[in-house]
């Protein structure tokens, strides 16, 4: 968000658009939290590397190459395999609230994914990945080299509102691309349907009968299927 009156930054909330048109509304996340979510994982992986030493040290040489290859999967692949498959969370980001996400507001994928995490190898110089975050401090968004290569941002988990639901409905996508506060509309329509007698609805979905383009019964529910949609029950 930002100052109207000077233009600055007030947050770091930022309004993207995905690819069928809906508006999301992102929550950079900083240093401290990525740092604290990354110290999670690091615990995790070095308890894994500790106990695979531990068992895999009986078998001699053996024991110590399959060791060694074992430590290289967990470290490159344990953070890649967490977030293409895991909604772009690693335990340590789960456990803070964070997300990895594609700049448009997609789930990561793999390309985007393996390039973020092959990059941390450029993150961590000098030391304890000081290059990484002098990079997310001079970033609006906070990104580190990784994420800038990739098109990636690491958000924040907003909670889940709660109170009022939709009523099932099956989503459909709008026939117009919608303005953000146009979809709050229709969102905000849906939840409260429950609370309005039923001749108010229709009333008020009257007033969208050009987008839905019928009336009465049938443009409350359409209106319902609309806001499923929105809000991602697809």
């Amino acid at each position: 968000m930002r100052d109207p009156m000077s233009g600055t930054l007030l947050d770091t909330r930022r309004l993207v658009e995905t690819p069928e048109g809906v508006h999301l509304e992102l929550r950079a996340a900083g240093p401290v939290p990525r740092f604290l979510a990354w110290s999670i994982d690091f615990l995790i992986r070095a308890a894994a590397y500790f106990i695979l030493g531990t068992l895999l040290s009986a078998f001699g040489r053996f024991g110590v190459g399959l060791f060694l290859i074992l430590l290289f999967l967990l470290e490159w692949f344990y953070p890649v395999l967490f977030e293409v498959y895991r909604h772009g969370q690693t335990p340590g980001k789960r456990v803070m609230g964070l997300r990895v996400l594609q700049d448009n507001g997609a789930p990561v994928g793999w390309a985007g994914s393996v390039i973020r995490n092959l990059l941390r190898v450029v993150d961590f110089f000098p030391f304890l990945y000081a290059f990484g975050v002098v990079t997310m401090l001079a970033h609006r968004d906070f990104k580190r080299l990784g994420d800038l290569a990739a098109g990636t941002l690491v958000v924040h988990v907003e909670p889940a509102a709660q109170g009022r639901k939709l009523p099932a409905a099956g989503p459909l996508p709008p026939p117009l691309k919608l303005a953000l506060d146009e979809q709050r509309a229709v969102v905000n329509f849906a939840e409260r349907s429950e609370s309005l007698t039923w001749q108010r609805a229709e009333e008020l979905a009257g007033i969208l009968e050009l987008l839905t383009g019928t009336e009465g019964d049938a443009g409350v529910r359409r209106l319902h299927q609309y806001a499923n949609w929105l809000q991602g029950n697809r």
